[in-house]
C-alpha cells in the first residue's frame, strides 16, 4: 500500500493525514489546499501536522514527553497553517519551536527501535488467539534491562542512578545473596554511615543542591510566596443538562449513546467477520442488548459467584434470578467475545503498519479511549489540590503495551497514569503506558509523565499537585513552579537534586517527632521520624508550623498517647491523599469476573470503571450542591443496574432517602 505524502512537501510521509469523510469539513480542507472547492481532485490527499495548530490535536502533550507515537487529530480539526511551514524539509531551523519539536520526535520514531543490549532487535508478532473468535494483537518482546527492573520496583531509571562504587569489587553478582543487597543499597539513601547520625556523605556529584547544613525544628523558616489559585473553568461539575438528575444520565454525560452505537456498530462487523469463518450467522445485537451487557459487568462485580456460568444457574436453592431475566447465558458470553472498539477494517490497515512508527499500539481503544478522555475533562474541573496515581488493568493477554507494578499486584497488566482530584477523587485525565520503546526518557519517565498531565493551559494557575516517590525530583518541582504548579511529596533520598550534606542530619536513632530540615531557593526538603524516617520535598511549604499528631510511645508499663510534633508538608500530604487513596480501592471494585483473554476488553472494563466512578463522584458533587441527600454508591451502582437493563427505578428500594435523584428519563 503506498504511504500517503502531504500535498505541500512531499517529502513527509508520517503525521500526514487524509482528507475527512464529513462533506462540509472536507470542503473546508480542500478551501485551505486550493483556495477554492475544485470539481476533481484526487481523494487521496493529504496534508502533514506542521499546517495544524497545536490545539488542533487531541494527544499534543502525551506526543511531546514521548508517550504517543503518532498525533491524533480532534474531530472538526481543520488546517490552517500554510506560510509558516512552506519551509519545510529545506530550512529546518526556520521552522517555529512546535513544529521543530513535534518533527524531531517524528525523525527519531521513523528509525526501528532496537534494544541497547545483547543487539536484540524490538519486534512485534502475533498473538491471543481466542478459541471461538480469533483476534491477533502486537507483542513486543521483553528485554530485561536495569532500566526495566527499576520500574518495576518503583524507580526511575533516570533519577535514581546507584552510585558507580555502589557495589564491592569481590561481590559475586549472580548470588541470590547479593542480588538483595543491591536492592537494598538501591533504596536506601546514598548516605549511609554515620556522620553524628550514623551517617557517611554520599558518592554523588550533584549540581544546584545547598551546602549548608540540615536545620532544627526551632529554627525559623521562610513563608513561601503563594500564587493565587486561577483555575481557567470554576471548579467542579459544569455544562450539566438540567434536568440530568438519575444515574444513568450522569453516566451517559461520559459514555454517550453516541459511543454506545459506535462499539454496537464494530462489535456487528466483528462478529459477522469471525462467524463467517466458521460458516455460521452472526446475530446483530442493538444498543439495548449493549447496555443490557454493561448492566450484568456491573452487577457481577457487586455480586460474585465462582464462575461466570453460576450467574445463569438453575439451581433451586443457590441461583440468582436477575441475570437470567436480563439476557441468556449464550448470548452474553457471544457479546464478550465479540466486543469490538475499532473498525475491523483500520484495524487490518494497522497491522500493515507494524514495525513502522505509523504502526499504531493502541488502535484497538483509540476511538473510546479519546472519547472518554475528553468527556471527563468536559463535565468536571479539577479543584485546587490534585495528584498523579498510577493503576493497573490485570489482562491474561500478552501485548508489548504489558507492564507490572511488583507492590500493587503479582499478575502482569497494563499501567494507566492517572491526574485525580484530592477532594473527592475523580478521574480528569489519563493516559495508558505504551512501555519504555515509546518514551524520550529525556527527563526520566517519573517527569515526563507528570507534564503529559499537567497543562496549565487547560487547568489554570496555583494548582497544588501531590505525588509519591515515584515522580517527587527537584527537576519536576522546579519546572512545574515555571508552570505556576506548587508540588509536594516524598521523596527518595539518594535521587538526583536531594541534598547530600550531612551536617546536623536527622539521626538514625532519634526519637519520634524529631525533624531536619533545609531550604535550597524555592525547594523545601524535611526528614522527620515517625515510625521509619521519612523524607519530603515541597514548593509551597513552611518547614514547621507548630503542629502536632497523637502517637502511641512506649511508657514504663504500657503504651501513652503523646502529642508529636509533625512538619506542615507531612500532615497536608496525608490529609489530601486519603481521597485519592479510597477511589482508587473502589476503581475496578466492580469490574467483571471473567478475565477476557483479549487485553483492549480489559481496557474497557477499566474505562467502564472510570466512567462510572466519576458519574457517581458528579452526581454526588450536584447533589450537595442542591443541598440534597446523594446516594450511596451502593444504590448509585443498583440504579444504574436497573436503568441499563431498561427496567426503571421503580423497582429499587435504596432510592427512596432522594427520590428526585432517580427519576426515569
Amino acid at each position: 500500500m503506498p504511504s500517503k505524502r502531504c500535498y505541500f512537501h512531499p517529502d513527509c510521509k508520517s503525521f500526514v493525514f487524509g482528507l475527512p469523510r464529513d462533506t462540509g469539513l472536507r470542503e473546508q480542507w480542500l478551501k485551505f489546499i486550493f483556495n477554492s472547492v475544485p470539481d476533481h481532485y484526487n481523494p487521496n490527499l493529504a496534508v502533514c501536522a506542521t499546517h495544524f495548530t497545536q490545539g488542533s490535536f487531541q494527544n499534543v502533550n502525551e506526543f511531546k514527553a514521548g508517550f504517543a507515537r503518532r498525533l491524533l487529530l480532534k474531530d472538526g480539526a481543520v488546517p490552517t497553517l500554510k506560510d509558516e511551514a512552506a519551509v519545510f524539509g529545506a530550512q529546518p531551523q526556520q521552522i517555529s519551536a512546535m513544529i521543530d519539536l513535534q518533527y524531531s520526535l517524528q525523525y527519531s520514531l521513523m528509525a526501528p527501535k532496537k534494544s541497547t543490549e545483547n543487539g536484540v532487535e524490538d519486534r512485534t508478532g502475533s498473538s491471543d488467539e481466542d478459541t471461538d473468535i480469533c483476534d491477533r494483537d502486537s507483542v513486543a518482546s521483553s528485554v530485561d534491562s536495569t532500566a526495566e527492573e527499576m520500574f518495576l520496583d518503583g524507580l526511575d531509571s533516570i533519577l535514581d542512578q546507584p552510585s558507580p562504587d555502589l557495589y564491592p569489587p569481590e561481590e559475586d553478582c549472580d548470588s541470590e545473596a547479593s542480588q538483595q543487597q543491591r536492592k537494598r543499597f538501591r533504596l536506601s539513601s546514598p548516605s549511609s554511615a554515620a556522620d553524628g547520625g550514623g551517617r557517611e556523605s554520599g558518592n554523588y556529584n550533584l549540581s544546584g543542591v545547598s551546602s549548608e547544613r540540615w536545620h532544627n525544628s526551632d529554627e525559623a523558616d521562610v513563608e513561601p510566596f503563594q500564587l493565587d489559585f486561577s483555575p481557567v473553568q470554576e471548579p467542579g461539575p459544569k455544562f450539566l443538562p438540567s434536568k440530568c438528575s438519575s444515574p444513568l444520565q450522569f453516566f451517559q454525560l461520559l459514555f454517550s449513546k453516541t459511543m454506545l452505537q459506535t462499539i454496537v456498530g464494530h462489535t456487528n462487523g466483528y462478529g459477522a467477520k469471525c462467524q463467517e469463518r466458521k460458516g455460521k450467522v452472526w446475530e446483530n445485537i442493538c444498543q439495548n442488548d449493549l447496555k443490557s451487557y454493561i448492566a450484568l459487568v456491573i452487577y457481577m462485580g457487586m455480586f460474585k459467584c465462582s464462575s461466570l456460568a453460576d450467574y445463569w444457574s438453575v439451581s433451586q436453592h443457590f441461583s440468582l434470578s436477575f441475570p437470567a431475566k436480563i439476557m441468556s447465558y449464550q448470548k452474553f458470553r457471544s457479546i464478550s467475545k465479540a466486543l469490538h472498539l475499532s473498525d475491523s477494517r483500520e484495524d487490518e490497515i494497522n497491522n500493515i503498519r507494524r514495525g513502522t512508527a505509523a504502526y499504531e499500539r493502541l488502535g484497538k481503544i483509540q476511538p473510546l479511549y479519546q472519547v472518554i478522555r475528553e468527556a471527563c475533562k468536559t463535565f468536571f474541573h479539577p479543584f485546587q489540590n490534585i495528584t498523579i496515581v498510577e493503576r493497573m488493568v490485570t489482562s491474561e493477554a500478552r501485548t508489548g503495551v504489558k507492564r507490572c507494578m511488583k507492590n500493587e499486584s503479582p499478575n502482569m497488566g497494563y499501567k494507566l497514569f492517572a491526574l485525580t482530584d484530592c477532594s473527592c477523587g475523580y478521574t480528569w485525565d489519563f493516559f495508558v503506558y505504551e512501555g519504555k520503546s515509546c518514551t524520550s526518557q529525556s527527563e526520566g519517565l517519573s517527569y515526563e509523565s507528570v507534564m503529559a498531565l499537567v497543562d496549565e493551559n487547560m487547568l489554570g494557575s496555583g494548582y497544588k499537585l501531590f505525588v509519591d516517590k515515584f515522580y517527587t525530583s527537584p527537576t519536576l518541582f522546579r519546572d512545574l513552579l515555571c508552570k505556576k504548579i506548587w508540588a509536594c511529596g516524598p521523596v527518595w533520598a539518594n535521587r538526583a537534586g536531594f541534598p547530600k550534606t550531612t551536617r546536623n542530619r536527622l539521626p538514625r536513632n532519634a526519637p519520634r517527632g524529631t525533624m531536619r530540615w533545609i531550604r535550597n531557593n524555592k525547594l523545601l526538603f524535611v526528614e522527620w521520624k515517625d515510625s521509619q524516617e521519612m523524607q519530603m520535598c515541597s514548593t509551597f511549604h513552611k518547614a514547621y508550623k507548630g503542629d502536632t499528631v497523637q502517637r502511641k510511645m512506649k511508657g514504663d508499663a504500657h503504651r501513652t498517647l503523646v502529642e508529636v510534633p509533625i512538619p506542615a508538608v507531612v500532615l497536608d500530604y496525608n490529609k489530601n491523599m486519603e481521597a485519592v487513596d479510597l477511589s482508587n480501592c473502589i476503581t475496578g471494585h466492580y469490574r467483571a469476573l471473567h478475565k477476557p483473554k483479549k487485553w483492549y476488553h480489559c481496557v474497557f472494563y477499566h474505562f467502564l470503571d472510570i466512567t462510572i466512578e466519576n458519574a457517581f463522584i458528579i452526581q454526588e458533587l450536584m447533589a450537595k450542591r442542591k443541598n440534597m441527600k446523594p446516594l450511596t454508591r451502593k444504590a448509585f451502582l443498583e440504579v444504574l443496574i436497573l436503568e441499563l437493563a431498561d427496567m426503571g427505578p421503580k423497582d429499587s428500594a435504596p432510592v427512596s432517602s432522594a427520590p428526585s435523584l432517580a427519576v426515569s428519563l
